[in-house]
């Protein structure tokens, strides 16, 4: 039995060329930047990764809990979740491992691998005490071989999810769906502990003098939000004339909506308990983080990314906590769509919240230093960043469409999935 090709396969190329059109321009901007010793260009490729490498992540994750849980809801969608997560090690391969390899782009963003970089306390990394306490976690050579990890690690556990899944699809085997459950069940708890050193790495050592235990959980919060939105999004579009035309209904929308609500208390909930206690606990190491975000060091008003912080409450966190409340949105697809479309948004707010602000050393001021201020010109870079990694994982989905079933015809659950209501 071969696979029954999607329709819409045929344009995996298009999104492919686009996005790697896209992103030869926003590394061009980078390596520019870089050139002038600037570390704003080679965020924006951090920014774009970290956008669609959280997003994957969430889809993973959800992939492995629906496995876990046997959701009888699940398995029509999550046939779109395996069809996608590929495009997770690909987007670090583009990204994340080039930068670290690259010495100058390592240097730029991660300043703790350069030993001469020069602190605003007047001091060099080298002679960093804070970086001599976590020199056995933050050395190159451990740090380079983490990266490694998360691309051999997420791409064999991509693997072993998907090949059971789709072997299924030929030789009608229930013991597959077995396998799987215990696949999902081991994979949980290493990925967790995966995806919460990934952003220690590749976010929280942007800034190495700070640090939050609860970093990890922050990320797999935003993780999970992206992932939703974006099976929102990926699933109206694919009921419009896709493989889900006529089989996605109102109860899976629903049940997508109520995931959508308990992921955004669970992200305000952790987002606020971190602020809240380094606030308590008031130490300076800890507060800067904030304090940065906040006011600007020379006059101590309020700079951008204060207004950047409000619209995490207002726009990221209460306006789809009020909307998602009621239950017509949850189950008319214009509306789950626009919510949808909010959080996508907001999550890349969030990432340039935690990535972008950063202490930049200057000798010529008081306080030794300035803030990366939010509006600027690689905004737009940032965009493209994000566009460009997007058009390729949408490739990726399309072409991976034409290769297998696009709905998993005999899964055990499948009747339930498709019959699925509230």
């Amino acid at each position: 039995m071969s696979a029954t090709p999607s329709p819409l396969s045929v344009h995996w190329r298009k999104f492919l060329f686009a996005g790697l059109a896209a992103l030869a321009v926003v590394w061009f901007f980078a390596a520019q930047s870089a050139g002038h010793d600037d570390h704003r260009g080679p965020l924006a490729l951090v920014v774009g990764a970290l956008f669609w490498v959280s997003t994957l992540i969430g889809l993973l994750m959800l992939t492995m809990i629906t496995r876990v849980f046997d959701a009888g809801w699940a398995p029509v969608i999550r046939r779109t979740w395996e069809l996608v997560l590929p495009a997770l090690p690909i987007v670090l391969l583009l990204s994340i491992v080039p930068m670290a390899l690259i010495p100058k782009f390592r240097h730029l963003l991660w300043e703790w691998t350069n030993a001469d970089h020069i602190l605003p306390s007047g001091h060099t990394v080298a002679a960093d005490p804070i970086l001599t306490a976590k020199s056995w976690f933050l050395n190159e050579t451990f740090f380079l071989a983490r990266i490694a990890y998360y691309v051999v690690f997420f791409s064999a556990l991509i693997w072993a999810l998907r090949r059971p899944s789709f072997a299924q699809d030929t030789d009608r085997t229930a013991s597959h769906t077995h396998r799987l459950h215990a696949i999902s069940a081991a994979g949980i708890p290493v990925a967790a502990v995966s995806l919460t050193m990934l952003a220690f790495d590749c976010l929280m050592a942007l800034s190495y003098h700070w640090f939050s235990t609860m970093y990890g959980v922050w990320f797999f919060a935003l993780s999970i939000r992206l992932a939703l939105a974006f099976t929102v999004i990926a699933t109206y579009r694919l009921s419009q004339g896709g493989w889900l035309d006529g089989i996605l209904n109102q109860a899976h929308r629903h049940v997508l909506g109520c995931l959508m609500l308990a992921f955004t208390v669970f992200w305000a909930y952790i987002s606020f308990s971190q602020y809240f206690l380094i606030y308590t606990a008031n130490i300076p190491e800890e507060t800067y983080w904030y304090n940065i975000r906040e006011f600007d060091p020379l006059t101590g008003s309020k700079n951008q990314w204060w207004g950047v912080s409000m619209y995490l409450v207002f726009g990221f966190f209460l306006l789809p906590f009020l909307t998602l409340l009621f239950y017509r949105t949850k189950i008319v697809a214009g509306r789950l769509l626009a919510v949808a479309s909010l959080i996508f948004v907001g999550g890349l707010v969030d990432l340039w919240f935690n990535t972008v602000p950063r202490q930049i050393t200057a000798a010529g001021t008081p306080e030794g230093f300035v803030v990366s201020p939010f509006l600027t010109p690689y905004l737009a870079v940032d965009v493209l960043a994000v566009l460009g990694f997007g058009a390729i994982v949408v490739a990726l989905l399309l072409r991976a469409s034409g290769r297998h079933e696009t709905i998993p015809v005999h899964d055990p659950r499948i009747l339930e999935s498709i019959n699925y209501h509230e």
